[in-house]
């Protein structure tokens, strides 16, 4: 089987400002780069916060010029990079909770979260999730956060042939364990590896849990951040046998 290297970003969001943000992901990305990683997971909206009250003026163009600085660092560095972002497809569009996939090839994907958390539709819209994306011989399937709730979602991607089924998340201490669950049950169950890239703070008044994990595609653990703090969590995949890592940044 071919190498492949991926990694959960936890990372820390400042609420709003999103050319810090952009910096923060570019520095990011480059210490992801420096480890080989070549599919790196962002948490939900992580180029923003969690702001539910600032996500109608935030909301961009999947293509707006403000995030070519980060499509130019990840085609520079050979690295694929899902960032979260509030989006919206046309003007006049409804915001919807984005996940754009910046390609090492500088290609543009789009995915938007499909199930949301109640209370979220005041200022969101259900989106409709996204194509199952080519990494080499794998095939990854996005989610973000709520998707993950709901079991057809995960089996879906399954059906759709993914391998690898990855989110961005924002999972506070409370919903940690049952989460959790969820996504190793989805890995045993679908013999797809999970990847669950959680912020690494407080955003939009949530405590984030942290604790950023990949599971190997029979449920074992592969690496997991033990709290939180902006790092990355790296799994390794050298001859069909997987290896994690977690590295500070």
């Amino acid at each position: 089987m071919n190498t492949l290297v991926i990694a959960a970003a936890q990372s820390i969001s400042i609420a709003g400002d999103l050319p810090a943000n952009i910096a923060r992901h570019q520095h990011l990305i480059q210490a992801a780069a420096a480890q080989g990683v070549q599919l790196l997971v962002f948490p939900e909206l992580s180029l923003t916060g969690y702001e539910r009250g600032l996500a109608a003026e935030l909301a961009i163009a999947p293509d707006a010029q403000v995030l070519q600085p980060l499509r130019d660092v990840a085609r520079k560095l050979g690295i694929s990079a899902v960032v979260g972002i509030p989006i919206r497809l046309s003007p006049t569009g409804p915001v919807l909770i984005g996940a754009l996939v910046l390609a090492a090839d500088g290609s543009l994907g789009i995915y938007s979260k499909q199930h949301l958390h109640a209370g979220e539709e005041a200022a969101f819209a259900p989106g409709s999730g996204g194509p199952v994306l080519a990494l080499g011989v794998d095939r990854v399937a996005l989610a973000v956060c709520a998707d993950f709730s709901h079991a057809s979602h995960a089996a879906a991607a399954a059906a759709n042939g993914a391998n690898i089924y990855a989110a961005g998340v924002l999972i506070t201490e409370g919903g940690y364990a049952p989460d959790t669950t969820l996504l190793q049950g989805y890995a045993a169950e679908h013999s797809m590896v999970v990847l669950m890239a959680n912020h690494a703070g407080t955003t939009g008044g949530w405590e984030s849990a942290g604790r950023s994990a990949i599971w190997a595609a029979d449920g074992s653990l592969i690496a997991a951040a033990h709290g939180v703090g902006e790092l990355l969590v790296i799994a390794r995949r050298n001859s069909g046998i997987w290896s994690g890592q977690v590295a500070q940044v």
